[in-house]
């Protein structure tokens, strides 16, 4: 049967890493997980008994495409809590995961040819997505000078029709102060290009708050998830903030695309948003975490890298042991037990050098990770 070359998108590694990790733990080995991005808590306990109690009482049939009205409303409100942004709960939309909001954010914005930058190293979907919907993914390499963020002069030549900015980022950690994400905003208005925010990290951050691109402007696209702060990654529900003049616009997308966001996540993350003693004796864990592989991460020698001001990652240049992140990452695999993601995901021109190491799970966990990787790292007598 024919395909489209719109079909023709790069595989998501760390999906492949997963199955050989997964393979690996059905031959009876016990594996330790640094290659997943999520956390390894349930969701909530408060979210888990909203559903339980609506199961009983309510059908849970489609909801309006643009979401819970009560949902939307405390999305607005956490605007306020967080970064006092008084935010009309009319401009916040209910998407199935970030995914989905990537997909309405693209299709509203651009038109077919069109170019879109993308900081590199970055999440890999946005430019898979990107291809998918017959746009130009444009990487920008960043530097470590600017802690692999992208800055205005990395664009300042090139025609670009929208900016991709996230903060945390996936895969360094890294964020965006207010004058960067300015300057990045006022860059893309002076093209007449898109500017849009991934902000799902949010709420996981360390020594300063992440900034959101609200409190900069209302010209942009927010995008933001349930999955990594409120821990419900396979629920598949997130949200986007638009401006006001494009929210009947998304409207019309979400319903033919999605109809709606499932009903039965959007009544579990409303109550999720309540549970703020669990959500942070989380990030507690992921305090710990972080402390644990920047001290624990160099000992076995990976010192190249940025310390993560927010999300649950390290990204480690290992250019002194390897040309082939892939084959590096599955020799851990094999020979430590420890799965990490190749930086190929990440960037395909400098990934192969690199390599994500996750700390999102049981910091008993990453305690014995990290032990795995010094005996392995001193067998091959790099420490």
């Amino acid at each position: 049967m024919r395909n489209s070359r719109r079909a023709e998108v790069d595989p998501f590694i760390v999906m492949d890493v997963m199955e050989a990790a997964r393979q690996a733990e059905a031959e009876g080995r016990h594996i330790i997980h640094m290659e997943v991005g999520q956390p390894g808590t349930p969701a909530p306990r408060g979210a888990q008994d909203a559903l339980a109690k609506a199961m009983q009482t309510d059908a849970l049939g489609y909801t309006v495409a643009l979401g819970l009205p009560a949902l939307r409303a405390r999305i607005a409100r956490l605007y306020g809590e967080w970064y006092n942004v008084d935010l009309d709960p009319a401009r916040v939309i209910v998407t199935p995961g970030s995914s989905g909001a990537f997909l309405l954010a693209f299709t509203a914005l651009f038109e077919a040819g069109d170019r879109v930058a993308i900081g590199a190293p970055g999440y890999p979907s946005y430019r898979q997505i990107l291809k998918a919907l017959s746009l130009e993914p444009v990487d920008l390499q960043t530097s470590e000078a600017n802690r692999l963020q992208p800055v205005p002069s990395d664009f300042a030549k090139m025609d670009v029709q929208g900016l991709m900015v996230a903060s945390p980022a996936n895969p360094t950690g890294t964020m965006l102060d207010r004058p960067a994400m300015q300057a990045l905003y006022e860059a893309t208005a002076a093209k007449g290009a898109a500017f849009i925010s991934d902000e799902i990290y949010h709420g996981i951050e360390y020594e300063a708050k992440a900034v959101t691109a609200l409190e900069i402007t209302d010209d942009a696209y927010v995008i933001n998830s349930f999955s990594k702060y409120f821990s419900m990654t396979g629920w598949r529900v997130g949200w986007m903030v638009v401006p006001e003049d494009h929210v009947r616009l998304i409207e019309r997308l979400a319903q033919n695309m999605f109809i709606c966001p499932p009903h039965a996540s959007q009544v579990a993350a409303l109550a999720a948003m309540d549970c703020g003693d669990e959500l942070e004796a989380n990030m507690a864990v992921y305090r710990k975490n972080r402390a644990l592989m920047i001290e624990g991460l160099p000992k076995a020698g990976f010192d190249r890298f940025a310390p993560p001001d927010g999300a649950f990652y390290v990204y480690v240049d290992v250019s002194k042991y390897t040309q082939d992140s892939r084959a590096f990452a599955r020799e851990i695999l094999d020979e430590a037990g420890v799965a990490v993601t190749p930086g190929l995901d990440f960037d395909p021109v400098r990934g192969a050098t690199t390599l994500r190491f996750s700390y999102a799970r049981a910091t008993e966990d990453i305690a014995e990770g990290l032990e795995r990787l010094r005996r392995f790292m001193a067998a091959r007598g790099a420490i």
